[in-house]
Formats: structure tokens, sequence, C-alpha cells
């Protein structure tokens, strides 16, 4: 085909990127959403995805080795990278169940019981400045969930949401006073465990041998209610049979369930900061039973 392998600004496209990477042969391709394209190879088909050159290839791909080091929750096959591009194996897609579910629920407790070196750790082979989505996110580690959760995970996104105005000084004030009592509010102390760091919905591919797999982590050592609040916020098929499934591997602390929205304020600040004030008044109401006032 003419121009194959050149994407419209002249550069190198992802038919080129996955021939480079793999080396194999191309045999068509499939633009998905965003900058990922599905691309078949004369070995099957495989996912390219443009990084954008910042980093974000080697911390998906560290954080898909680490992952899949665990021997617990499948993740696909990392096929190559490089600075700016990431090959992926294809998941073969098949349908949500409730059998799925509870195995994935238990599959996801053993994920997270292989541990992390420490609360904000990377990968190995990831750097300390990585991302969330496209946000930054700095893995910093720390001993003390409390005050890394505050310090890292919530006050960072909290302070670039009230410098682009889209959260107001005064409800700023919400979320610092949860962090002011977050030790009290945290529930027993738990080991780092491994995260998947990003797990909505979308991450979460039903496989069609009955197997989910993950994708797009932003992994890194955290509590384990983070993985499990974030899986909670955006809906996920057979929730009650993930969920059930997971307290039959390794049982969560008493009050779990009052801990969720604590967890949840760092992706919905996240959110807060990518997407706009819609995200901000979510963020407000999981804030505000925390804050005492």
């Amino acid at each position: 085909m003419s121009g194959e392998g050149v994407d419209r600004t002249g550069g190198e496209g992802p038919e080129a990127v996955a021939a480079r990477l793999t080396g194999r042969a191309v045999v068509s391709r499939r633009r998905l959403a965003g900058a990922v394209t599905e691309v078949v190879l004369d070995d099957g088909p495989v996912i390219v995805k443009d990084a954008g050159g910042s980093g974000a290839a080697q911390a998906e791909a560290a954080g898909l080795g680490w992952l899949a080091e665990a021997g617990a929750v499948r993740v696909p096959a990392v096929r190559g990278r490089d600075r700016q591009w990431l090959v992926t194996s294809c998941v073969a897609q098949g349908r949500a169940g409730a059998a799925a579910a509870s195995r994935f629920g238990r599959e996801l407790a053993a994920l997270h019981a292989t541990g992390g070196d420490a609360f904000g750790a990377p990968p190995p082979g990831g750097p300390r400045d990585a991302y969330i989505g496209t946000a930054p996110m700095s893995n910093v580690p720390g001993d003390d969930w409390p005050d890394w959760y505050a310090r890292y995970r919530v006050l960072p996104y909290l302070r670039r949401a009230v410098d682009a105005g889209t959260l107001r000084p005064a409800e700023a004030a919400v979320f610092e006073r949860v962090c002011e009592r977050v030790d009290r509010l945290a529930g027993p102390a738990e080991r780092p465990a491994r995260l998947h760091g990003d797990l909505w919905n979308g991450n979460v591919l039903w496989g069609a041998d009955g197997h989910v797999r993950l994708i797009d982590p932003a992994a890194h050592g955290g509590h384990r209610e983070t993985d499990l609040a974030m899986l909670q916020l955006f809906g996920c098929p057979y929730l009650a049979q993930v969920l059930e499934g997971y307290q039959e591997a390794a049982p969560l602390a008493p009050g779990w369930r009052q801990r969720v929205g604590l967890h949840q304020l760092f992706p919905l600040l996240v959110h807060t900061v990518l997407f706009g004030r819609s995200y901000a008044e979510q963020a407000l109401a999981a804030a505000r039973p925390y804050a005492g006032l």
C-alpha cells in the first residue's frame, strides 16, 4: 500500500513501528481509539500505542512486566517498546460473566498479595515520574500510607485543580481537612500491595477464554483498597462477584466499605485535573463525609 507505515505528519506510523519493534511483517491495520492502533502481523494481531515520547511507554511496559511477574491476573505481553511507542499482544475479548468475575476477584487478591517495596515504589525499571492516563504521577516511596497518600496522591492534583481554577480555594479546604485527618480515617495498617493503579472498568478486558486481562496500568506499591475503590467508581460488570471472590481469597479489614470514598479521592481529583468541573463536584461530594466539618 502506498505510504504504508507513515503517519500524516510524515513520521513513523504504527505499522512501521510494529514491524521494527517485533521483527514481523505487517498484514493490515485498524485504527482504534485515540493513539491506539491494532496491527495484524504475520504471527497475529498486536496493539500499538503512541505514548508521545514522555516516558509513558517505559512506565507502562515496566508496569505490565511487574504485574505479569506476579503470576496472578493476566496482562498483555509486551512485544516491544521504545521511547515513544509500546507494542503489546492483543486480547481476544469475550463476555463478562459471574464465574469469570469471581475468578478475577481471587486473582486480583493474589496480585495484591505479592506486594511492593514501599507505598509509591515504581515497578522495577519504571520511572519515578510516571503517568495515570495522561496526568503526571510521581512514584515517590514512603513507609506510612496515610502521609504518603495525602502528600503524593491527593494534594498534587488538588493544587493543579486550584491553579487551573477548576476548584475554588474554599473548596480546596475540604480536601486539606481530609488530609489532616487521613491517619485517623485510613483503618488498620497494611503492607504495600502490588497495584494496577488505574483499575477502572475500561482497563478490565473480559477475555474470550474466560480470564480477565488488565491493560493500561499505572502500577506502583499502594493500598489494596485503592484498586478496589477505583473499580467501583465507574461501574464494573458483576462487581458483587468480583468483591466476593476477593474477600474469599483475602478478606478486607473491617470498615473497608466506609473507606471507599477516601480511596476514590485520588482518581476523582485526577479526573478533575484532566476533564474539569463535573468531576470537581463529584470529588467534593466524596470528600465531605471525611472532612468532619
